[in-house]
């Protein structure tokens, strides 16, 4: 059983502070009956709760698929620079999301967002071998050597080991890289203690989930049962 007041504000609706008044003003009914108090306990998951006689459509967790642009950072809030939430409207803003992961500031692609944590450990724990695709844009020329010391899995100049990790190239200048950990800019690192700096990374996939090709940069959408079920396995 929860709070009344919780279940609507995690919606994204209303805040805690607006449901109260709503239910001052009898606007607010649950299971038939109006709201007796903003922190009656109700069953979120078995109440009908509506507003205005409209469900407020809870659901427990939310699932955004987002293609981040270059030049936004992956994190929750910033004093100084757009975060990926910045790019959400506001009732999105306010259910507890988080990204599943990071991209640096300059890279794009996919990133998840959600307040599901225990989804969020799975898709990032190197012990479930989540891969994670990324094509990368590189000065220099690729060649099979750069492909066979990432199978072999790298140590880096600081020391920083990474695992063995997939290389696909493309073209001279252009390749698939797969991982399965997320560490600080490891596909960039990696890269260039291959004499071959990044110019351009973007990440294609997560696991099962691919990009929606159909989502512009900025752009997002909310996954479907299928996508997040099959990210669970």
């Amino acid at each position: 059983m929860e709070r009344l007041d919780k279940v609507i504000s995690a919606t994204g609706k209303k805040s805690r502070r607006e449901v109260k008044e709503l239910v001052r003003q009898g606007r607010i009914y649950v299971d038939g009956k109006a709201a007796s108090s903003a922190d009656m306990k109700v069953d979120p998951d078995q109440s009908e709760i509506l507003l205005d006689g409209v469900s407020i459509g809870y659901e427990k967790f939310t699932y955004i698929m987002l293609h981040k642009p270059a030049g936004v950072l992956s994190a929750v809030e910033d004093k100084r620079q757009k975060t990926v939430l910045d790019l959400l409207p506001e009732e999105l803003q306010r259910r507890g999301l988080s990204p599943v992961g990071r991209l640096d500031k300059d890279t794009e692609g996919l990133l998840i967002l959600t307040n599901d944590g225990e989804l969020t450990h799975r898709l990032l724990s190197p012990k479930h071998h989540v891969d994670k695709v990324y094509y990368a844009r590189v000065e220099g020329c690729l060649e099979k050597t750069d492909c066979h010391a990432f199978a072999q899995g790298m140590t880096l100049g600081d020391g920083l080991e990474c695992m063995p990790a997939g290389l696909e190239i493309l073209s001279p200048h252009e390749a698939l890289v797969t991982l399965q950990e997320g560490k600080y800019h490891q596909v960039k690192r990696m890269l260039a203690a291959r004499g071959k700096p990044v110019i351009y990374l973007k990440r294609l996939s997560m696991g099962t989930l691919r990009l929606d090709e159909s989502l512009h940069p900025g752009e997002f959408r909310v996954l479907t049962r299928e996508e997040i079920e099959s990210l669970r396995g």
